[in-house]
C-alpha cells in the first residue's frame, strides 16, 4: 500500500507505514492478523482514514477555520472517490470501497463527528447530543467495519450501534482528565444533574468527587450497550474475532473503572499483560 500524496490544506502527509507500525503494537492487530488479506487491508484503510481525521480534531494544530478546511478537503476527496475519480488524499480507500461497498454516508458521519469537536469544545452535552457524537465517531466506524466482517446487514447495523457506543463511552470515562486538560467534558449534562454537579469548566467538574456519581450513570449506559452487542454477536455470522476482542478488552477496562471509581485522584486504567493475553487466548487469537 503506497503513501501517495495525501496532504491537504493544514495537513501533513499521511504516513501509512507509521500507522501500520502502530497497529502492529496493538491488541487489535492480533484480530486483524487472523483475517484474510483483502479484509485486513480494508480494515487498515478504515483505520487510516479515522486516524487522519481524528488527528485534525484532536491535535489542535491551527485555528478552527483551518481545521474545518482540512476536514472539508476530506469531504472533497470523498466527492472524487464516489464519482469514480482518483482522490488526492483518499486513494488508499478506492479498493476497500469497491471490494466491500463501503457507504459514503458512514465516512461523512465520521467527519461530521470530528467537526463537532472542531466547531467548539464539547462540554457536558445533553444525552441526545452525546449519543449523536458517539454514533458519528464510533458507530459509523462500526458500520464500515461490519461490512468487511461479512455480517448480514441488520445484524451488522445493530452491532455497530451498540458496540460503537459502548467503546466510545468507555473511552470517555477513561479519558476524563486528558479531555479536561484540553477544555472538553463529554460526560452528559443529564448525568451531571443526577450527581447534582453543576456544569462549569471541565477541570473544575472532574476535580469534584461527585463526578463519580455522574460517571457511573454513563457506565450503566455503556454496560447496556456491551450486553446488547454481546447478544448480537452470539447469533451473528461473519468474521467476528475483532469485535469480540474489542468488546472483551474494553468491557474489562470498564469493569476495573467501576471497581476503582472516578473520585479524584484517578489513574488511567489499562489492562495488564496477563489480562491482554487472557483475552487473546479466550477468543482464539493465540495458540
Amino acid at each position: 500500500m503506497s503513501d501517495g500524496d495525501m496532504a491537504g490544506p493544514g495537513l501533513a502527509p499521511i504516513d501509512l507505514e507509521a500507522l501500520w507500525a502502530k497497529v502492529r503494537q496493538s491488541s487489535f492487530y492480533a484480530a486483524m492478523r487472523s483475517m484474510p488479506a483483502k479484509e485486513r487491508e480494508a480494515m487498515f484503510a478504515i483505520y487510516a482514514f479515522c486516524r487522519a481525521v481524528d488527528d485534525i480534531a484532536d491535535d489542535q494544530q491551527g485555528d478552527r477555520a483551518e481545521r474545518t478546511q482540512a476536514l472539508n478537503q476530506w469531504r472533497a476527496d470523498l466527492d472524487q472517490l464516489y464519482a469514480g475519480q482518483t482522490p488526492s488524499q483518499a486513494a488508499f480507500l478506492v479498493k476497500p470501497v469497491a471490494d466491500f461497498d463501503l457507504e459514503r454516508a458512514d465516512f461523512e458521519a465520521i467527519i461530521d463527528g470530528m467537526q463537532m469537536d472542531v466547531d467548539a469544545d464539547i462540554v457536558a452535552p445533553d444525552h441526545a447530543t452525546l449519543d449523536l457524537y458517539c454514533d458519528r465517531v464510533a458507530s459509523a466506524v462500526g458500520r464500515l467495519s461490519v461490512k468487511v466482517f461479512g455480517m448480514e446487514r441488520q445484524g451488522g447495523i445493530d452491532l455497530a450501534h451498540h458496540l460503537g457506543r459502548a467503546l466510545q463511552l468507555t473511552n470517555i470515562l477513561r479519558d476524563l482528565d486528558e479531555d479536561a486538560d484540553i477544555g472538553r467534558l463529554y460526560v452528559s449534562s443529564d448525568a451531571l444533574a443526577v450527581a447534582e454537579l453543576p456544569v462549569s469548566d471541565p477541570k473544575t467538574v472532574v476535580a469534584d468527587p461527585r463526578i463519580d456519581i455522574a460517571a457511573r450513570q454513563i457506565a450503566i449506559v455503556a454496560n447496556g450497550h456491551y450486553e446488547a452487542a454481546d447478544k448480537v454477536m452470539r447469533s451473528a455470522k461473519g468474521q467476528l474475532k475483532a469485535p469480540r476482542l474489542m468488546g472483551a478488552a474494553y468491557g474489562r477496562i470498564l469493569k476495573h473503572m467501576l471497581a476503582e471509581g472516578w473520585k479524584p485522584p484517578r489513574r488511567r486504567i489499562s489492562l495488564s499483560k496477563g489480562e491482554k493475553l487472557w483475552v487473546l487466548v479466550r477468543y482464539g487469537l493465540m495458540p
